[in-house]
């Protein structure tokens, strides 16, 4: 389940009461991590080295269909495709957590949660995904 990082809290209230708007974000950004953010801070472990990059998604209907809501469910947004990452060349760690970014590299952390059954254990020559539809972002 993710959860809406410091940064983008700020952004929405910010954009709700009367300052600057969120800008648009034509392509998300997906980030795999050893050591997870926290609601204290928007900084983790990302993996790095062994050919790993964030996953480059373009943010569309198709891509992230409709928030789903049901009953007194707090609205949900998951992922249409499967979402890949690049094949590794080394280990990457045990990964326990996702995040969603606004930049391939940088950028602001916007999402970030636990990986279901973390953590897993990466190994070389293996392409990572988050299956179509097991991405789960909740509105609370």
């Amino acid at each position: 389940m993710g959860q809406k990082s410091i940064y983008l809290e700020k952004k929405c209230l910010d954009e709700t009461f009367g300052n600057a708007s969120k800008p648009s974000r034509p392509t998300l950004y997906f980030a795999l991590f050893t050591a997870s953010p926290s609601d204290s801070t928007d900084t983790g472990t990302e993996v790095s080295g062994g050919s790993y990059a964030r996953a480059a998604v373009t943010n569309n209907s198709t891509n992230f269909p409709a928030a789903a809501r049901g009953g007194s469910s707090p609205a949900t947004k998951s992922n249409g495709i499967d979402i890949f990452f690049p094949t590794s060349t080394a280990g990457w760690g045990n990964i326990v957590a996702f995040g969603v970014y606004d930049a391939a590299t940088s950028g602001n952390l916007l999402y970030w949660g636990a990986v279901s059954g973390a953590p897993f254990a990466t190994v070389s020559g293996k392409r990572y995904k988050i299956l179509n539809g097991n991405l789960s972002i909740q509105e609370t």
